[in-house]
C-alpha cells in the first residue's frame, strides 16, 4: 500500500493479536525451557485463551515499534547492553519485565543495604569506600572533593578488621574477599582496581539461608552454606531455625523484595544469636539450575515464576507513564502501592 513503512527483515515487528509471554535467557538450559512448558501447560490447564509463552526472538529494533509480548522474564540482560535496551523501550511501551530493568540498572549493594536498614531489617555494620584507581578517563583532578588521606581509623571503628570487601554491583561472588586484620584489607583494597567496593563486617553465624522470592510474596528458605564449592551450597534438609526466626526471615525477605521492586529475587540471611542479618538481596537473576537447587526447590521456582508471569500478563495494559520515576516504579499507582506495603511490614516487624 503506498506510504506504509515496510520494514526491513529482522526488525521487530508489533504485537500480534494473541499475548505472548517471553522468556530472555543466556547461557542456562534448564531453567528456561522448563519455564515455557510450566506456563503453556497452565495455560491449557487453565483454558486462557489467547496466551501463550515462547523464547524471546529479536533482532534490530526499532525506536517507535512495540515488542510482540505482553510480558518478558529476563534472565541474561544484566550481561548484554543490548537486551537492556531492548528491555527498557519494551517496558515504555508497555510490556511488564521481570524484573524491572530500570531499577536493576540503577540497583547497587550499598544503596540495599541503606534501605534495609531504614526498613529495619539488620544489616552487619558497612562501609562505601572510594575506588583505589581511579575510574578510567578520569584523573585526580576530578576527585578533589574526596577526603585524604582517608579516615581509616574510622572505618575501622565502624566495622573493625574481619569483614568482607565486595563491588557495590557485583554478583556470583565475584571480586568478593574475606580479610582478617588490617593487613589483609590493604591488600585486598589494593587488588580492587577500579571497582567501587563497600567494606562490611563479617557475622559469625550459626545458620545462613537463601530465601527465593517470587511475586513479593511467595517465599521459599533453603538452608546454605556460602563456603562451600558453588554445586555444593544448597543444603537437601528443610531449615532446622525456629517457627519465629523462620517467620522474619520471611517477612524481612518480603519486606526487602517490595521495597526494591523486585518480582523474582534471593535474599540471604546470616543468623547470630538469633538475629537475621541480611547479607545479599541484589539477585534480580538468581540461580536457577536444578543441580544446585535441588529439583523440588527448582520445580517450585518455574511453577511460581510461571504463575506470576501469567498473572502479569492477563493483567498487562499498554502504555507506560513516560516519567523516569514511573519506570523506576515511583510516582505510579503500582509503585506506591508496593512501598505501602513494604512500610507496613516493616511496621509490624518492629511491633513485633
Amino acid at each position: 500500500m503506498q506510504g506504509e513503512r515496510v520494514l526491513p527483515a529482522g526488525l521487530v515487528q508489533g504485537r500480534t493479536m494473541a499475548k505472548k509471554i517471553g522468556v530472555l535467557f543466556g547461557g542456562e538450559n534448564s531453567f528456561p525451557g522448563a519455564l515455557v512448558e510450566e506456563i503453556n501447560a497452565q495455560v491449557s490447564a487453565r483454558g486462557i485463551d489467547g496466551l501463550r509463552a515462547e523464547f524471546v526472538a529479536t533482532g534490530a529494533v526499532l525506536h517507535d515499534r512495540a515488542p510482540r509480548y505482553a510480558v518478558i522474564v529476563d534472565r541474561i540482560s544484566h550481561a548484554v547492553p543490548f537486551y537492556r535496551a531492548f528491555l527498557k523501550q519494551a517496558v515504555l511501551h508497555g510490556t511488564v519485565v521481570i524484573n524491572n530493568p530500570f531499577w536493576a540498572s540503577a540497583d547497587d549493594k550499598f544503596f540495599n543495604y541503606a534501605l534495609a536498614r531504614k526498613l529495619g531489617v539488620a544489616v552487619p555494620a558497612t562501609v562505601l569506600l572510594p575506588h583505589k584507581q581511579t575510574p578510567a578517563g578520569v584523573t585526580d583532578r576530578s576527585m578533589r572533593n574526596l577526603e585524604y588521606p582517608l579516615d581509616w581509623e574510622a572505618v575501622f571503628a565502624a566495622v573493625g578488621e574481619h569483614g568482607f570487601l565486595k563491588p557495590i554491583d557485583g554478583g556470583g561472588g565475584r571480586d568478593v574477599q574475606e580479610v582478617h586484620g588490617r593487613e589483609e584489607f590493604f591488600r585486598a583494597y589494593d587488588q580492587s582496581r577500579e571497582l567501587c567496593m563497600v567494606y562490611q563486617k563479617a557475622v559469625d553465624y550459626t545458620e545462613y539461608f537463601r530465601c527465593y522470592v517470587v511475586g513479593q510474596k511467595k517465599v521459599r528458605i533453603l538452608p546454605y552454606d556460602p563456603h562451600r564449592p558453588h554445586a555444593e551450597r544448597y543444603l537437601q534438609s528443610p531449615p532446622l531455625a525456629g517457627k519465629m526466626l523462620l517467620k522474619r526471615v520471611r517477612k524481612d525477605a518480603i519486606s526487602l523484595c517490595r521495597a526494591l521492586g523486585y518480582e523474582f529475587n534471593s535474599v540471604e540471611f546470616a543468623i547470630e544469636r538469633g538475629v537475621p542479618y541480611a547479607i545479599d538481596f541484589m539477585n534480580p537473576v538468581p540461580d536457577a539450575d536444578p543441580r544446585t537447587l535441588g529439583q523440588a526447590s527448582f520445580d517450585w521456582a518455574v511453577k511460581e515464576v510461571a504463575d506470576l508471569a501469567i498473572a502479569r500478563a492477563k493483567s498487562a495494559s499498554r502504555g507506560q507513564e513516560p516519567r523516569g520515576d514511573a519506570f523506576l516504579g515511583r510516582g505510579s499507582a503500582r509503585g506506591n502501592a508496593a512501598k505501602k506495603k513494604a512500610k507496613a511490614v516493616a511496621i509490624r516487624l518492629k511491633q513485633e
